[in-house]
């Protein structure tokens, strides 16, 4: 075997690699939920066989089906709707559909199938709808089996090769009241035969016939269908590729058939065979003429004055999706128009209303003239002169170029019953504008325009329903809904508001919609002046999840005055950052955070604790007595320096005693000191204070100024505010110097918790270190002086030399360490010293 070149394996790979993909996707499992299975477009070339039995609607359309095999459907006893349409299936084997009696929707459409496949529908007695059309058999005869469906209801027959309706094509369903029955023929129908019609007994007749070659089988398959009545009666392409130009009247006959809507739907149409429809129409009882997606062109040579329709008393007359603007002007005076009540001139890309037309539709009611072309100055012209449209009162101008409110405020205000204006997907709203509007109008839709806030001076202010939605609108207009007081529906939707006014004032305002916009705050007072609120959505908005929008929902959904239409799917939290995307319904921020009044509580019971604790510290540390003091010393080293700054000695020591123990400082301690030989030079308040200054100067001054201070300790000291402050003075200098200036002479027994708490370290000092103790008995006593003595080191003359000074024996309590605890100035006489 010769070897295959490149090119030839890569086509026998690629053909081996589409082969797996063919098997991959019919091996696609079909969807099902045991109900329902969808296996639409699977590309399945089977029924697949692995499907629940239980199945009630099966969905199998656009696959590779081509053979249905007899058993294929035997499993589905409980089947009622089965989808085949869209395959291929050419074939279909009898008994196919026996099992599934059950049966009520049946469709085959556009498949392969060359013969009507009568037999296979006898067993199905339940059948309502049944779609075999688009099929290539030639004939529409219907078998026997048909007549068996009494259920039946909707009927579609027929396919592209069907070319002749024969005369009791459709005896079998004679008796059956059908409620709509579709043909399809060929493009050219070759053969209508007199009296295939009659056997008809449908509500509704949809037929898919063309009759380019064979115009004259239309009155024949009119007169057959002469004295029934219709629902509706729709032609599909009735000249699907020429324009008729014959003089003969195609549609004689249709007055004769009771239709109360009658559509032509594609095909061609020119002006000939406009007028003959619209002639018949006339004469017949037709109410509703649809003409859509015709394509329409002018007649090369047209009498004006043969085409003119004075009587066409119509209730609703639509011209749709038709290209060619033209189809208006058929009739140059617009007389079609005067007798109809609705009219719809939809996506007919005219652009021009002339004069004349409106003074033809002054019995229009409704007025649709959407998705066009249209500028507000081509519908409303100055030149001309408006007739009065009394019974108007629904206008739809969607879809079009207009820009100015004012323009179409002129027009329709000689409208006087107009309640509805729907002017949605246009350019208006733009232009500063102040309009006046007939006072009916009821409802405005503004929807997808380009609004700004100087819209709302141009708005009518009797309107109960409007809907400015997807309209760019960023700001509201307050003053407006102060005035329009008749507003209860206002849909602002998807537009770019981004705050809530909480001056919304509209007192019937019922259904408000708010969804897509741009605010992030809503609370408690965003719609305390709307009273009548029933109904709100407010999603799809960058909620800012605080507490004030918490309020507002729990008060929302709790009181369930207000239906949130749209909650929870559609609120989401957009900030803080770490709750972004987070539901609305899931944010709780609780109490503590949310209550101000529990906040205020909580604050205020912790600083009232803090407080007092901080109160009882001071009492039980004895804090206000250390600032006392030391605010005293602070300020007696202020005005200390005004005075000196030497840091000498004068003294061997300061003294520190209560007034009860004063006679046995001077008569002891004093004397055994100043009588040694050299004297030690003694410090005592008495003696030596300066008079004049003040008592704390004085004290720290003299402490400051001796080597030693001599404490005589004794409960009456322990209780002398003054010696207090003397002992929290050498406190302070003890902290620097060591406690060794520091002696204690105990003169009445006194323990440490007899000493004030504030004092650790000298309670701490007392405990560790030797203190002097003043005997009782006298041979003790000469030793107490040799301990002092030795404590005080030798008598060496002070820096400072002083004149002694003499004690008076009148001696009052100067101030300090005096029991009462009252400052006093002394009595008695002090020697200065010598200059």
């Amino acid at each position: 075997m010769e070897k295959l070149s490149h090119h030839e394996r890569l086509v026998i790979l690629c053909i081996l690699a589409l082969g797996l993909v063919e098997r991959a996707q019919g091996q696609t499992p079909c969807k099902t939920d045991g109900i329902y299975a969808n296996c639409k477009g699977r590309s399945l070339a089977a029924v697949p066989k692995d499907l629940p039995t239980t199945l009630v609607e099966l969905d199998l359309s656009y696959n590779r089906l081509s053979h249905i095999q007899f058993d294929d459907f035997a499993s589905f006893t409980h089947l009622r709707a089965l989808n085949l349409s869209y395959n291929n299936i050419s074939a279909i084997e009898t008994g196919s559909f026996a099992s599934n009696v059950l049966l009520t929707n049946l469709t085959l459409f556009n498949n392969s199938l060359t013969e009507m496949p009568s037999a296979l529908f006898e067993p199905l007695r339940f059948l309502q709808f049944l779609d075999i059309s688009n099929n290539f058999y030639n004939c529409a005869t219907l078998g026997a089996e048909f007549s068996m469906l009494e259920n039946l209801r909707n009927l579609s027959i027929g396919g592209p090769l069907v070319s002749k309706v024969l005369k009791g094509d459709f005896a079998p369903i004679k008796n059956i009241s059908l409620q709509r029955f579709s043909l399809k023929t060929m493009s050219s129908l070759w053969l209508y035969e007199k009296g295939a019609f009659s056997d008809l007994n449908t509500q509704s007749l949809w037929l898919d016939i063309a009759l380019d070659t064979n115009p004259q089988a239309l009155p024949r398959m009119l007169k057959d269908l002469a004295g029934k009545a219709f629902s509706s009666l729709r032609f599909r392409n009735l000249f699907e590729f020429t324009y008729y130009t014959d003089a003969m009247d195609v549609f004689f006959g249709l007055a004769d058939i009771f239709i109360k809507e009658l559509t032509f739907y594609r095909g061609k149409f020119n002006e000939n065979l406009l007028r003959l429809t619209l002639k018949n129409v006339e004469k017949s009882n037709i109410q509703d003429l649809f003409l859509l997606s015709i394509d329409f062109a002018r007649s090369l040579s047209t009498n004006r004055t043969d085409i003119r329709i004075n009587d066409l008393a119509l209730r609703r007359l639509v011209i749709k999706d038709v290209t060619n603007p033209d189809i208006l002007r058929f009739d140059w005076t617009f007389t079609w128009f005067n007798k109809v009540s609705h009219l719809d001139i939809i996506n007919v890309n005219f652009n021009f209303v002339p004069c004349d037309a409106w003074s033809q539709m002054v019995n229009v009611e409704r007025l649709d003239i959407s998705n066009n072309r249209l500028l507000a100055s081509n519908l409303y012209n100055l030149l001309c002169q408006y007739s009065e449209l009394p019974n108007l009162h629904t206008f739809i101008a969607s879809d079009n170029n207009m820009r100015s409110l004012y323009t179409l405020s002129l027009l329709t205000l000689t409208w006087p019953k107009l309640a509805t204006l729907d002017l949605t997907s246009n350019y208006l709203g733009a232009l500063d504008e102040v309009c006046t509007w007939t006072p009916q109008i009821t409802k405005l839709i503004l929807k997808d325009n380009t609004l700004k806030v100087g819209v709302f001076k141009c708005l009518p202010v009797t309107v109960e329903h409007l809907d400015m939605s997807n309209s760019l609108l960023e700001r509201l207009d307050m003053d407006y809904f102060n005035r329009a007081t008749k507003l209860k529906v206002l849909i602002l939707s998807q537009n770019k508001l981004k705050f809530i006014s909480r001056d919304w004032k509209c007192p019937n305002l019922q259904v408000l919609g708010l969804e897509g916009n741009s605010f992030s705050v809503i609370d408690k007072g965003s719609f305390k002046d709307l009273p009548e609120l029933r109904r709100l959505t407010a999603g799809d908005n960058p909620y800012h999840c605080t507490c004030d929008l918490y309020a507002f929902f729990t008060e929302t959904l709790t009181e369930r005055r207000v239906s949130l239409a749209d909650w929870p799917e559609e609120y989401n939290c957009y900030h803080p950052p770490h709750l972004l995307d987070t539901k609305v319904e899931f944010y709780n921020p609780g109490r503590v955070e949310c209550d101000v009044r529990l906040v205020v509580a909580i604050s205020v019971s912790t600083t009232a604790v803090v407080v007092m604790l901080c109160m009882l510290l001071c009492w039980r540390f004895d804090v206000p007595w250390y600032l006392r003091t030391t605010c005293s010393i602070v300020q007696s080293k202020y005005r200390s320096r005004s005075f000196h700054d030497s840091r000498d000695y004068n003294y061997h020591a300061f003294i520190s005693y209560s007034h009860s123990d004063a006679d046995w400082v001077r008569g002891e301690l004093l004397y055994r000191l100043e009588s040694c030989s050299p004297p030690y030079r003694v410090c005592i308040h008495e003696r030596d204070f300066l008079p004049g200054r003040w008592i704390i100067d004085n004290i720290i001054e003299n402490i400051e100024s001796s080597r030693k201070i001599i404490f005589v300790l004794s409960r009456n000291f322990v209780n002398s505010e003054w010696c207090n402050y003397e002992l929290y003075f050498a406190h302070q200098r003890a902290i620097g110097h060591a406690f060794e200036d520091v002696i204690l002479v105990v003169k009445e027994k006194v323990t440490m918790e007899d000493l004030p708490k504030r004092f650790q370290k000298l309670r701490k000092m007392m405990r560790t270190k030797t203190y002097l103790e003043w005997p009782s008995e006298q041979n003790r006593q000469h030793f107490f002086w040799i301990q002092l003595k030795s404590i005080l080191g030798k008598a060496n003359p002070p820096v400072t030399s002083q004149e002694t000074l003499s004690v008076v024996s009148e001696t009052v309590a100067y101030g300090t360490c005096s029991v009462s605890e009252t400052p006093s100035v002394p009595l008695g006489k002090v020697t200065l010293p010598s200059s």
